[in-house]
């Protein structure tokens, strides 16, 4: 796990360059208890390790 500071991004683009995977932003969001993958001012976010058998884009239930 990792720690990195943005400035108004999305979990999308963050997940795609972090994880090498835009569907696992939700991993990004639960871990950091957000729900909006906009990102508005600045933002510190835990980013989880790279799970290439993680599944992404649908939060769970």
């Amino acid at each position: 796990m990792k720690i990195i500071t943005v400035v108004g991004d999305n979990l999308f683009r963050i997940a795609a360059e972090q994880l090498r995977d835009a569907t696992q932003w939700i991993r990004i969001a639960e871990l950091n208890g957000l729900s909006d993958p906009v990102l508005a001012g600045v933002t510190t976010l835990l980013i989880p390790d790279i799970d290439p058998g993680a599944g992404g884009g649908i939060a769970a239930q």
